[in-house]
């Protein structure tokens, strides 16, 4: 017993006894099945997204505007997508939670790579004109910069996607099951 203000006594036991007892494999798999259960809605909410990566030849501000936004909000969503994800890995195998983290972060960082080319591209989208023979330098850089890292991201993405689809099929189906 420990004492409280003023010497009273406070009894913690009939606050134990109230706590049902489960073991840690029945938590672990009401917490994967809530990981799973969200990743399947987040996983919607991203499909109706309908976000492509390919990069149409469009030299107007308000496209390039319009790709931004759907881009970040798209981008913002798949983060939040992979970050359940690990989570839902962690569960079961730490190691390979770990590798899939950083591989999240590399997503991240090229991501915010796009968008600042992408940002680039906004303020003089004419670069984008592969057909303009008259381009400078910097034009033609930024152009193939953009693409670079638009396939970047989305390789990086199809990767994460695959490991996280192998590891969910090998470590997880088979629990939720």
């Amino acid at each position: 017993m420990k004492r409280g203000k003023k010497g009273h006594r406070i009894n913690f036991k009939p606050f134990m006894e109230e706590i049902p007892r489960k073991t840690m494999t029945e938590i672990e798999n009401k917490s994967a099945k809530e990981y799973s259960d969200n990743l399947t809605k987040l996983g919607k909410e991203i499909y109706e997204l309908q976000f492509n990566y390919k990069l149409i030849e469009k030299d107007t501000e308000q496209y390039w505007q319009r790709r931004i936004s759907e881009f970040k909000k798209y981008s913002e969503k798949t983060i939040e997508y992979f970050t359940l994800a690990h989570k839902l890995m962690n569960l079961t195998d730490k190691e390979n939670s770990g590798l899939f983290l950083l591989m999240i972060s590399k997503l991240h960082q090229i991501g915010l790579k796009l968008i600042a080319n992408m940002e680039e591209v906004k303020q003089n989208p004419s670069v984008m004109k592969s057909k303009d023979k008259q381009q400078s330098k910097w034009s033609k850089e930024l152009r193939e910069e953009t693409i670079e890292s638009n396939n970047e991201c989305m390789n990086q993405e199809i990767k994460m996607n695959r490991f996280f689809r192998t590891f969910y099929e090998k470590n997880i189906r088979n629990k939720l099951e």
